[in-house]
């Protein structure tokens, strides 16, 4: 089959490396890709948000399949057009989309279904907005309610923090649209938790759990970014804690879909806090996390093409996802000054792979024969091995031996989890 996958970054880099094993993978298309990912799949650039070229492409390539991985083109209904235009997808509806496209939606939702998440207020009125925050408890958080390329939410420590983030998210349109809705949460506590999951809208099988690193510096300090790192699978996420979000958090939310008329089926990625009350749910994703992703999927046994054809023919069955033992870390290189201003175009020089490692390049071209660096998070380390201390260890071993100029990365990558680990 020949598949065409909508997007140019880590993650892509991840699924279509792990699309690459099926038996029954043929030709691989990546629009955009990248300098890295034309090493494992031929890369047009056609942007990931051009739904109009995205179709045009997958009749002129006549593709069997196609996975669509970033929020952007299916909050846009990217999976819809194509669909339309007789192209079999992987990836939720448009109208399943807005569980990450609109973070408002997403907490009505689990109001209405009694599905465990922080107390909020939702503002459409900058004023009212502040009027609230200035006798709210804090810390505070507020979230702009669209997408925002994962820095749409700010942790506001006073009142002022508060009212500086609704300016910047209503008054001055930092996030554009995104930011004409606010909610304000309350601020909870506990370890954090992500779990990516395959849903044909039916049933759910939950990946492996995995953990982020969000903040640019170590001691998660710094500012918020796209995702510095991640480990897998994330201690704190028991057996335990695993059926209770099953039976409270997983179940609830795919029949509550179903249920609006908004039957999801793709990639559901759950972003959950263990609080001393419970699993919370903090977020959705209608897709795959980047960069966990890069940790869940090398650990994967199973045949992802295969996964991906059941989700979309409503056929999904538990045994079909499974995974090796051992674990998994990523540690990303970038580009000093991310997630701010940052210098681009210098020459990457990459190692040569061994069996339990991969390199998944994120913001890299090609200038004529050389890859160099092109955006803010240039690339993903990973290795894997028999446990989590060793996997750590591999993967810092692996980001030593790679090179460019103002290269940037934290040195904490699963610190948290090995201590989690010891208690």
């Amino acid at each position: 089959m020949d598949i065409l996958v909508v997007g140019g970054g880590g993650r892509e880099h991840a699924v279509i490396k792990a699309l690459s094993k099926s038996r029954r993978s043929g030709k691989i298309y990546a629009l955009p890709g990248n300098g890295g990912i034309a090493e494992d799949a031929e890369c047009i650039p056609v942007k990931a948000t051009d739904i109009e070229g995205i179709v045009r492409v997958a009749r002129e390539k006549k593709v069997d399949f196609a996975v669509v991985t970033p929020d952007d083109p299916l909050v846009l209904g990217c999976v819809d057009a194509l669909e339309a235009a007789g192209i079999p997808c992987f990836g939720p509806t448009k109208d399943a989309a807005v569980i990450e496209g609109s973070k408002v939606f997403s907490k009505e939702l689990m109001k209405k279904y009694g599905i465990p998440t922080a107390k909020s207020e939702t503002f459409s009125e900058p004023e009212a907005a502040v009027a609230y925050l200035k006798n709210a408890p804090y810390p505070a958080v507020i979230k702009a309610d669209g997408l925002a390329l994962g820095k749409g939410v700010v942790i506001a420590q006073n009142f002022e923090e508060a009212e500086a983030a609704v300016k910047n998210m209503m008054v001055d349109h930092v996030f554009g649209a995104s930011g004409s809705r606010i909610l304000v949460e309350e601020f909870l506590t506990g370890p954090e938790v992500s779990v990516l999951s395959f849903t044909d809208g039916n049933i759910v099988v939950p990946m492996l759990s995995s953990m982020d690193h969000k903040r640019a510096k170590d001691g998660d300090e710094g500012l918020n970014t796209g995702g510095m790192g991640t480990v897998a699978p994330n201690p704190y996420y028991t057996e335990e804690i695993a059926k209770e979000c099953m039976e409270q958090i997983f179940l609830p939310t795919i029949r509550a879909m179903k249920a609006e008329g908004r039957t999801f089926k793709g990639c559901l990625y759950f972003g959950l806090m263990l609080t001393k009350d419970g699993p919370k749910v903090i977020e959705y994703n209608c897709r795959f996390g980047d960069p966990e992703t890069q940790v869940v999927l090398p650990l994967l046994t199973s045949d992802l093409l295969e996964i991906m054809l059941a989700v979309r023919g409503g056929t999904l069955r538990e045994d079909m996802v499974r995974f090796r033992e051992g674990a998994a870390c990523c540690v990303v290189l970038a580009s000093e000054g991310y997630p701010q201003k940052y210098e681009t175009g210098f020459e990457i020089a990459l190692p040569a792979c061994q069996a339990n490692e991969d390199i998944y390049i994120a913001g890299a071209k090609m200038q004529g024969e050389k890859l160099v660096t092109s955006g803010g998070r240039v690339l993903g380390a990973v290795a894997t091995a028999e446990d989590l201390p060793r996997a750590v260890e591999a993967a810092y071993a692996l980001a030593g031996r790679i090179s460019f100029q103002n290269a940037y990365m934290r040195h904490d990558i699963g610190r948290r989890a090995l201590a989690a680990l010891k208690n």
